[in-house]
């Protein structure tokens, strides 16, 4: 082979990939876009596919990392099978393999994520129009996803990526200052590291702190309905350009819950495992404490977040509110999510129709 294929990535003692085998020869690595506990993304020129540039995940050579990588790739090889025109919106998976212990997996390359890109951004909230149509993307993959018998289970604005992180400076006259306005806002969704087939073993603790559904947190029981829960929260987000839940404690959490939509059901109290959060079927919550008056100075009833008295903000904001449903039953499904009124009433599809690139602020 030509010594000039050859290309070693160093990570950690335990972590070398040399591309020296014939699957590796035609990978030239150009940049690291990456790093995580589970090893490292690197961004590639791929001399088979005619020098494209795509993003190949590294695996850490340990068995734990090694078992999870190719559980992914169990879930990425469903995906492909069943939408191989890669209509649904989720990062295709372009080919893997082994290497001395690390797999590694070749992606489309994407762009920066939602969140990075409004972290870019001063954290100025995205406009409505973006909002509606990435919201609308991010419904129909995962309810894709629901129905193929999958819950994503980390859906957060992490791994919700742009296919095209372009932008054109506008002025904000309000905040007095040029942001970011992005001209493509088509996304993918990634990281399917902890999708779970429905017949498969559900981890009682799943998802990332500020995104996570109140099933969980008391410990109820899961399915598709906490990835609805974590988009509601993930929109909510974009709107305003903070997290909702600003927290890491459990009890915290659902003392911000309770402010932000009111006392939990007390069914699920009852069932929940976790009866040490409570106190005569009522949380369990000192409003005077440190924690207590974090939580007020935080957090107000979910309507009072609204930007403007607009129609489209009140529609927004309902879907909001069913998304945010308590009890998993009752909240909104994602097909009855994609017909709602804040989809229906401006039911264009086209980039012009749903107001790429275009300068108007809220």
């Amino acid at each position: 082979p030509n010594q000039k294929s050859k290309t070693e990535l160093k990570t950690s003692k335990d972590h070398r990939l040399l591309h020296s085998t014939p699957v590796c020869l035609t990978d030239e690595i150009v940049d690291t876009l990456g790093e995580g506990t589970f090893g490292k993304v690197v961004q590639c020129l791929d001399h088979n596919r005619g020098g494209s540039r795509v993003a190949l995940k590294i695996i850490r050579n340990l068995e734990k990392y090694r078992e999870a990588a190719k559980l992914e790739i169990n879930v990425l090889e469903k995906i492909s099978e069943r939408d191989p025109a890669n209509r649904h919106h989720c990062v295709q998976m372009l080919d893997w393999f082994n290497y001395y212990g690390h797999v590694c997996i070749s992606f489309e390359l994407l762009a920066l994520s939602t969140f990075d890109f409004m972290k870019a951004n001063s954290f100025l909230p995205y406009p409505m129009n973006q909002i509606r149509h990435m919201a609308h993307q991010i419904c129909h993959a995962v309810s894709f996803l629901h129905d193929n018998k999958l819950t994503h289970t980390d859906l957060k604005p992490e791994n919700i990526l742009f296919v095209n992180s372009d932008y054109s400076l506008i002025y904000n006259a309000e905040k007095k200052c040029n942001e970011r306005r992005i001209n493509d806002t088509t996304v993918r969704l990634v990281d399917f590291g902890s999708a779970t087939f429905d017949h498969e073993h559900h981890s009682v603790v799943i998802s990332t702190r500020h995104y996570r559904a109140p099933e969980v947190i008391l410990e109820l029981g899961w399915s598709h309905p906490c990835d609805v829960w974590s988009i509601g929260c993930i929109l909510f987000e974009y709107y305003e350009g903070f997290t909702l839940y600003q927290t890491h404690d459990n009890k915290e959490h659902l003392a911000m819950m309770e402010i932000l939509q009111g006392p939990l059901p007390q069914r699920m109290i009852q069932r929940s495992r976790k009866q040490k959060y409570f106190h005569r079927g009522r949380l369990d919550w000192n409003e005077c404490s440190k924690a207590g008056r974090y939580v007020k100075a935080k957090c107000k009833p979910l309507r009072k977040y609204l930007l403007s008295q607009g129609t489209e903000h009140h529609q927004f904001f309902h879907l909001l509110e069913n998304m945010l449903e308590y009890e998993p039953s009752k909240r909104l499904s994602l097909s009855s999510a994609l017909c709602h009124p804040f989809f229906l009433h401006h039911p264009g599809r086209s980039q012009v129709d749903w107001g790429l690139g275009g300068s108007v602020r809220r």
